[in-house]
C-alpha cells in the first residue's frame, strides 16, 4: 500500500490549480460517514466513526489538529513511510496497535479519503471474522457436573 508524496513544488502547484491541501473536521466527518455502512457514534465524549458497531476512525485528537485511524501496524508502517509529513502514530500502545494520527492541514481529500477507506475496510474485514455475542444474549449456566467417583484424600497429622 503506497501513497502519493507531495513534493514542496508540487504542493505549491496544487494551491495554484485550486486542490484543497487542507482538511477540516468536517471534511473527515463527511468521507468517513460516506463510506458504507458507516455511522458516528461517540467514545468518552469523542465523536468516532464505526462500521458493524465497531471503531475504524475518531476525531478524539480533533483539538490538536488531528483525526485518528485504526490501521494494522503494517499499515501504519506503510503510511508513516509514505507520507511522514501526513500520518504519524499514536504515542504508547495504541500507536504500537495501528492507531494512527493523521494531520488534517497536511493531508489532501484524495488521502485521506484513501486512509479513512483502508481503515474501513480493515473493520469490515476483521467483523467478518469475529463473531460478536449480542449484548442481549441470556447466560446458559453450565450443566451439573456429576458427583465425584475419587476417594477423598487422607489428611496427615503433622507432629510437632
Amino acid at each position: 500500500m503506497r501513497c502519493a508524496r507531495i513534493s514542496r513544488g508540487d504542493r505549491n502547484d496544487r494551491r495554484k490549480r485550486g486542490v484543497n491541501l487542507s482538511m477540516k473536521i468536517a471534511d473527515f466527518r463527511r468521507i468517513a460517514l460516506s463510506l458504507a455502512g458507516a455511522e458516528e457514534s461517540s467514545h468518552m465524549g469523542n465523536p468516532d466513526f464505526r462500521v458493524g458497531g465497531r471503531i475504524f476512525a475518531t476525531l478524539a485528537s480533533a483539538k490538536q489538529g488531528y483525526g485518528n485511524l485504526m490501521l494494522a501496524p503494517e499499515q501504519q508502517a506503510a503510511f508513516v513511510a509514505d507520507l511522514p509529513q501526513v500520518f504519524l502514530p499514536v504515542k504508547g500502545g495504541w500507536g504500537r496497535g495501528g492507531a494512527t494520527h493523521v494531520r488534517l492541514a497536511a493531508v489532501t481529500e484524495d488521502v485521506l479519503a484513501g486512509a479513512l477507506r483502508t481503515a474501513w475496510k480493515l473493520r469490515i474485514d476483521k467483523n467478518a471474522k469475529t463473531v460478536r455475542k449480542s449484548p442481549h444474549a441470556t447466560k446458559k449456566t453450565p450443566a451439573a457436573k456429576p458427583p465425584s467417583t475419587r476417594k477423598p484424600a487422607l489428611k496427615l497429622r503433622r507432629e510437632k
